[in-house]
């Protein structure tokens, strides 16, 4: 199995003439990989609402050194939990969890299944205002967004 910097799981897609590996913490986490694998970087997008990649260039990641980019129109933002920006949401999502905690047990259960398995926690934010808390996974399907990530190519072999 083969992990990021943070020792989680990186998504392994066959696509015709290639691997590709996605979910890295940081484009310096892909940079090492492919390095030490003797792949390319690549950008991968997941256009249709669901998990089905494909290698594009329309998003700029490796020449801005991103690693992670939503696109779900000009009133959306998505802010990874790598971003500086995600620290100004932090107390916000504090916020939200202290309020949780005075709720019954069931909402409790509920809502915090959500906030506390959000593995890479991504914030939405709509119109300037905090929507809620995704994961990367899950961001591909909400909003209509285009999803790219930061991909490593390997030859199929």
């Amino acid at each position: 199995m083969e992990t990021n910097a943070f020792n989680q799981k990186l998504n392994r897609y066959v696509l015709d003439d290639q691997i590709v590996y996605t979910g890295f913490s940081s484009f310096k986490d892909a940079e090492d990989c492919a390095q030490k694998k003797g792949g390319n970087l690549v950008e991968v997008g997941f256009k249709d609402g669901n998990d089905n990649p494909e290698v594009c260039t329309d998003c700029d990641l490796i020449e801005k050194k991103l690693h992670y980019y939503v696109d779900a129109g000009p009133e959306y933002k998505f802010i990874h939990s790598s971003d500086p920006g995600f620290r100004k949401y932090a107390d916000e999502l504090q916020k939200i969890k202290a309020k949780l905690q005075q709720s019954p047990p069931d909402e409790r259960y509920i809502a915090n299944f959500e906030i506390e398995n959000a593995e890479d926690p991504i914030v939405v934010i709509k119109n300037d205002h905090f929507e809620s808390v995704t994961s990367r996974e899950r961001s591909k399907y909400l909003k209509h967004a285009k999803v790219y990530e930061i991909g490593v190519s390997l030859p199929k072999s």
